[in-house]
């Protein structure tokens, strides 16, 4: 794999309102310095709305082929004490005009469950997302980070972006050469798709995403010299209680009732695995440590943040490593994997050199 010159990129303040930053020690430990952009100005955003701009960054003098990691943050409050849907997402574009899409859409999702929601800090819901954009030709891009919210009970309301740190947009200040990037099958919103993935069925209880899922297994190479390297994945699923529009694969008689503080509870794991010097069976596995989550049927949707932020490469192993999410349903209705819908990804993994 052919490594590209390692360039310094510029970040330009994209609109008013937004404060930009170097953060020298992130804690995604991309392969050089990273820039961080944050709304300093009060951002709300409402049913209706579509994506609301939060935070953004203009790439600047990219050659075609170098690769940037983005790293968003999205905490909002509520003005409702009502269960209504709230996106985080990043998109690039090849104009500040932001009318020229590139790439694939990065997407964490979550129901923000009121102003009054048992959160770290009570209605606070802050959500996690991760984008790596590769230039497709030499050239400036404009990537950011949006907001949005809908419901189909309530119109009168608004999320508000908490300020003071809390939101941002981070992103590499230099190329990310040999970067990898995994995505899911697709899996329609309302999971009637053939390649959907449900775990908690009377004939499924966990699954391999990005590996025994039906996905062709992505072997990455990491680069000559390369002694460590980076690897994160963010997967979202949605439980499939009684009367969700959004699990039509799953039996009826598998589904449980929605209560007031129902939840289906689920075990997360990443497994990075270098493979043998033949490249055909596992030679050393590092993996983050198991987390039981337990998914609240009004949250209805939850994106498993995963990540290893260091994995020394062995060099009694070959050259090529494979990335993939343990996830296991322990308790509740079934879960669907929720997976790429339209130009968006819902479950995806990166990894870097170090």
């Amino acid at each position: 794999m052919l490594l590209h010159n390692l360039r310094r990129t510029t970040a330009v303040l994209a609109l008013a309102g937004i404060a930009l930053a170097l953060v020298p020690g992130s804690a995604q430990a991309d392969r050089g310095p990273v820039g961080q952009a944050k709304p300093t100005t009060s951002i709300t955003f409402r049913p209706g709305q579509g994506d609301v701009l939060v935070a953004a960054a203009k790439l600047e003098n990219l050659a075609a082929g170098e690769s940037r990691r983005l790293h968003g943050r999205l905490e909002a409050v509520s003005s409702t004490t009502t269960v209504v849907a709230m996106n985080a997402t990043i998109r690039c574009f090849a104009d500040e005009a932001r009318t020229q899409q590139i790439g694939v859409v990065s997407t964490s999702s979550r129901n923000h469950e009121g102003s009054d929601a048992p959160y770290a800090v009570t209605g606070h819901l802050p959500l996690l997302v991760d984008k790596l954009f590769t230039a497709p030709s030499a050239g400036t891009f404009h990537c950011g980070l949006f907001g949005r919210t809908d419901s189909t009970s309530n119109s009168d309301y608004n999320l508000a972006v908490v300020t003071g740190g809390k939101s941002y947009l981070e992103y590499s200040l230099q190329d990310q050469p040999g970067a990898g990037w995994w995505d899911s099958l697709p899996c329609d919103s309302q999971g009637t798709a053939a390649t959907c993935t449900y775990i908690g069925t009377s004939t499924k209880t966990d699954t391999f995403t990005f590996y025994d899922d039906g996905s062709t297994v992505q072997k990455w190479a990491y680069a000559p010299g390369t002694t460590a390297v980076q690897a994160l994945a963010n997967v979202t699923v949605t439980t499939c209680y009684q009367g969700t529009a959004s699990c039509k694969g799953v039996p009826a008689a598998d589904q449980l009732p929605r209560t007031a503080n129902s939840y289906t509870a689920a075990t997360f794991r990443m497994d990075v695995i270098q493979l043998k010097t033949d490249n055909s069976h596992a030679c050393k596995t590092t993996s983050t440590t198991p987390v039981t989550n337990k998914i609240r049927d009004d949250a209805h949707h939850y994106t498993a943040n995963l990540s290893l932020a260091s994995v020394p490469v062995d060099p009694a192993c070959g050259n090529l490593f494979l990335l993939r999410v343990y996830i296991k349903h322990v308790s509740g209705s079934p879960l669907k994997i929720d997976g790429h819908q339209n130009s968006t990804s819902l479950a995806n993994g990166i990894m870097m050199n170090l």
